[in-house]
Parts: C-alpha cells; structure tokens; sequence
C-alpha cells in the first residue's frame, strides 16, 4: 500500500506526531507528560471532581485537550484545563492532546461572557463592592475592563485596580466566584444584553469581559497568574474530537513516552486505513450536551 505509506510518513515524523500539511488538515496529537501541561486558567472543581470520578473508571479519552508550546518541553492548556486536572489528580503520567499554535492560524481566541441567573441582584452587587482591588462605578465607562450589564437597564463599570498581573486575573477571579458558587451561570458569546435577557428569562445581569490577547493567554500559564474558569473561548479549526483513544495506555507507568507514542501512530494508521476520519468544514450546533 505505497499511498498509505506516502500519507503516514507526511502526517507521522521520527518523534511520532500527526503534522498539519496544507493538501489534508490533520490533527497534532501527541501523547505528553501530564507534569508538562501549564494552564492559564483556574479548574472548576464543581467540573473536575466529578471528572476526576468518572476518569478513574473511563475506558477511553474521547475528546483531548488543545495545548499550544510554552518551550521546547511545556505546553499551556488552550482548552481542556479539567480534563489535564483531572488526569493530574488521578496521578496518570501521560496524556494525549492536540498540539496548536496562535500563529498557525487554527486558533481564534475570543471571549466567553456570564450570564448571572436565579439569584438576588442586590446581594450580587454588594458582594462585588467588597472586593479588593475592584471598583465599581455607574456608567459605560469604555476603559473598564469589565463591565455588569443589569436587567433594569443599569450598565455597571469594573476597574481593576491591582498594579501586576497576578492581582488584577486575581481580582478577576474573585470576581466570578461571587455569582459562580450561589447562582446560575451560564457562558455566551453575545455581548448584547437585550439578546440575552430574552434567552434567559430568569438572568439578572450579564458579565463582560475584555477580549485578551494570546500574550495575555501564554503570561497567566507562565506566572501562575490564572484567569477565571470559562473566560477565554479558543476556537481551533480542525479539532480532534470522539477520538475513542484507550485511557489504560495512558495509565500505564511502565512504557516509556517515546513507545506510547509510536502506539499512537499505530493506531492513527489503522483509523486512517480503515476510513474513519472524517473533517468536517462547516460550523455545527450540537444539541446533546
């Protein structure tokens, strides 16, 4: 099977990767040290807990988290932060994941914002006014890098105050888990409160963030300077999903990295010879979650 072959050896380099040729858009999957993975965000334990709970029993990895090169043997966590906590708490050494990069053009970074729902916008508002290094203020001001957008109509200013990076993603962080932990919470892309508020009958206010940069992304992974969870959005063109990949070859603790990843070529050569990869171009919406 010369074409095979020829397809193999353009996707699979000596170091077992899946490259990203122009003709074929495939997925770099690598299968990497857990300890090597670097995330930008704080983990939602309300999320990774029970992941972690199900991980422990799961067959396979279905869908893999997207990491982008921090150096030549670290990676920051584009998305997936729970998953890699969960593999982290569960002590698994390696995982699989797909390897990206802002200047490929296959990431698109952008914006989630909160809707806040089923809770008192009062006690929201006076929660938020005791936090350090946060100042509200009434009014649109454009150079807040946050703003509450009320029901009512009131449109609230966040400034944050905090001189380093540290204490204003901090600040950030505190932020959110006013509203994470008592109310609803649900992310949209749309930034228009009237859209929103006829969604979520019940919603009391809707959160705006500002839109980061991916100096901002790779800054918060490198000092630890973590961003509140489910805050960016990366949208990667070509995402490996339903990959079905065995969790126990991950577990394992005895086979060295470099011969669990020649299994991962392995097995990328029988899904690719028995037709069961597919890309799909278009834009979907998934209605199962």
């Amino acid at each position: 099977m010369p074409e095979l072959r020829d397809t193999l050896r353009a996707h699979f380099p000596e170091d077992g990767l899946m490259s990203n040729p122009d003709s074929v858009p495939m997925p770099n999957l690598r299968i990497v040290p857990t300890s090597s993975l670097f995330p930008h965000e704080e983990h939602d334990s309300q999320r990774s807990a029970p992941l972690a709970e199900r991980l422990r029993t799961e067959a396979y990895v279905i869908n893999p988290p997207v990491v982008a090169a921090l150096d030549d043997d670290r990676y920051v966590i584009l998305d997936g932060a729970n998953r890699c906590h969960a593999f982290e708490e569960l002590g698994y050494p390696h995982i699989i994941v797909q390897v990206s990069s802002y200047e490929s053009g296959e990431v698109d970074l952008q914006t989630w914002n909160h809707v806040v729902s089923a809770w008192d916008v009062d006690q929201l508002m006076d929660e938020i006014a005791d936090l350090a290094h946060v100042e509200v203020f009434a009014g649109n001001d454009l150079t807040a890098p946050i703003h509450i957008l009320l029901r009512d109509g009131r449109v609230l200013s966040v400034q944050l105050t905090g001189t380093t990076l540290r204490e204003q993603n901090a600040a950030t962080c505190m932020l959110v888990r006013v509203y994470q932990q008592r109310a609803r919470l649900n992310r949209t892309a749309i930034r228009e409160a009237h859209s929103v508020f006829e969604l979520y009958p019940d919603a009391v206010a809707l959160v705006r963030f500002p839109l980061y940069t991916p100096l901002d992304i790779l800054a918060a992974a490198r000092d630890r300077a973590y961003l509140p969870p489910g805050v960016s959005r990366h949208i990667i063109q070509g995402r490996a999903l339903r990959i079905n990949y065995p969790i126990e070859r991950l577990r394992d603790t005895s086979t060295p990295l470099v011969e669990k990843n020649h299994q991962l070529r392995e097995w990328f050569q029988r899904k690719l010879a028995n037709r069961q990869i597919r890309f799909y171009a278009e834009a979907t919406y998934q209605f199962d979650e």
